[in-house]
């Protein structure tokens, strides 16, 4: 088991496709790691043992009646707990859908058993997508495999936390201001967030409609681009998919893996260093900025002045839109009900209900984008932070007109301790310092691990931001820094996950 669950993606399609392990083999395997540790990491919600199993029959059923099946079947996935999936639980990690049901399957769900891929179960998160740190979530938080004292990141913490548990090689997370790149960044994991439009949000439950964009979350740079071709892609479902081919991630990835960045400028943004950056952190990215420049790119620096603004102008846009998207859980169609007793109205129950339903977090978020559209404040607050938005988008350009791609560190610090910021939102929201900008202007980025930080051993990001459908650029940059990396550390940096405190 030991073999299964430490292998790449990659690794195990070969393996499953020359029939040298079977599917089942595998999916046991991970669902037997689950078993072992999911009580101390909880990174799932709901483990779909049964439909894994069936999954993984089919595609060994396949491969031996000489079907061709796709580069990943057969491998195991966990599945972000904000994608519907038909028949199985999606609650967004809110008593508001504890125990629905959903009819039909998320286009990314669709695309996931299209291609063989084996998906185990439901990921623990931040509710409806609010938090950074995966402690929001009204079913208890998930824990760091690094230090399970520490949080995994947020909002998809779970994907995050059971691959670097080794439940699951790979993951789907959704980034809305960095929730798949940050918790990538403090568990040691590779965490992508595609162009906006670049995956389809069909049967994705919103949060913030103009920023949501669903990614591929892995521990190798290649495993992340042989997953971002299977959910990539146009999608008529969804209106603000892009009608684009999906960009070569695999070919550049493979291409990277040969450690030559000769022609490539990198951009380094001077906004992220500074005051309020952990000095391991900016260590470790200085350190690789130098790596890149080893294997051959040119090192340039780069000033966007508006991102300094980008922090205030997403908690306008983003509560905003959530207030408008999380009106349909009003108690009348689905999900819960409290107080239908036959003696109050619609309105009472409606109130009762999204009181009950609802964290602390969530309506912190309701009641800033209500009153940022209200009447009299929605030019002062939600034009003027969209105003920003525009200015951001600029200065990518101007950015990207000079340099193939941007790098920063993907968070300002490692990991924190579990209920060390959750009484200080100003703190906790400052974890996606870095990321939110790719976010507002729709531009792919990703993070990729850049080791760990000499001050608490714990897992450091180099975020890597590309223009917008030129996904394989950062692609390129990632695999060949990957290679470097763990050449120089003689091992891949996620098998220094401490086992015993896994499984304690």
């Amino acid at each position: 088991m030991s073999d299964l669950i430490r292998s790449t993606a990659a690794e195990l399609a070969a393996k499953i496709a020359s029939r040298e392990v079977s599917a089942v083999e595998v999916a046991r395997a991970h669902l037997d790691r689950i078993d072992q540790v999911d009580g101390a990491v909880h990174a799932f919600l709901h483990v779909d043992t049964e439909g894994a199993l069936a999954a993984a029959k089919k595609v060994d059923d396949d491969l031996a009646a000489g079907v061709e099946v796709g580069p990943l079947a057969g491998v195991p996935l966990a599945l972000k707990d904000v994608f519907t999936t038909e028949g199985v639980p999606t609650t967004c990690g809110s008593k508001m859908l504890e125990g629905w049901r959903p009819p039909y399957d998320a286009t990314v769900t669709r695309r996931l058993r299209q291609a063989g891929i084996v998906i185990l179960g439901k990921t623990n998160m931040d509710e409806f997508a609010m938090g950074s740190s995966t402690e929001n979530s009204a079913y208890g938080p998930t824990r760091n495999p690094w230090d399970l004292d520490r949080i995994p990141g947020g909002s998809g913490g779970g994907s995050s936390a059971s691959l670097a548990a080794f439940e699951a090689p790979l993951a789907i997370g959704t980034d809305t201001g960095g929730s798949i790149r940050q918790p990538g960044s403090v568990t040691g994991t590779v965490g992508v967030k595609p162009t906006y439009g670049g995956v389809s949000r069909y049967g994705l439950v919103a949060f913030s409609s103009s920023l949501d964009q669903a990614g591929p979350c892995a521990r190798t740079v290649l495993d992340a681009a042989l997953l971002h071709e299977v959910i990539g892609g146009h999608d008529p479902l969804d209106s603000t998919s892009v009608n684009a081919p999906v960009p070569p991630v695999v070919a550049a990835a493979r291409e990277g893996a040969s450690g030559d960045l000769s022609g490539v400028r990198v951009g380094v943004v001077t906004q992220f260093s500074g005051e309020g950056y952990q000095p391991g952190v900016l260590r470790s990215f200085e350190a690789a900025v130098a790596q890149l420049k080893q294997l051959g790119a040119e090192i340039v620096e780069v000033s966007c002045p508006s991102f300094d603004y980008a922090l205030p102008a997403y908690y306008l846009i983003a509560p905003s839109e959530a207030s408008s998207n999380l009106a349909r859980f009003d108690a009348m169609r689905y999900g819960l009900r409290v107080g239908d007793d036959g003696t109050r109205s619609a309105e009472e129950v409606m109130s009762l209900t999204r009181e009950a339903g609802f964290g602390a977090e969530v309506k912190r978020r309701i009641m800033i984008g209500t009153y940022a559209l209200s009447s009299g404040y929605y030019d002062a607050y939600y034009g003027s932070a969209q105003k920003v938005r525009t200015l951001i988008s600029r200065e990518f350009e101007q950015a990207f007109a000079t340099v193939d791609v941007l790098v920063s560190p993907t968070t300002p610090t490692t990991a924190f301790r579990i209920g060390e910021r959750t009484g200080d939102p100003m703190a906790m929201y400052k974890a996606d310092l870095c990321t939110i900008p790719a976010n507002l202007a729709g531009n792919a980025a990703m993070s990729v691990p850049s080791g760990l930080s000499d001050e608490d051993g714990l897992p450091v990001g180099l975020q890597i931001m590309a223009p917008a459908l030129q996904d394989h650029r950062m692609y390129r940059v990632a695999a060949a820094y990957e290679v470097a990396r763990d050449a120089a550390a003689g091992a891949p940096l996620i098998l220094g996950v401490p086992e015993p405190a896994v499984a304690r």
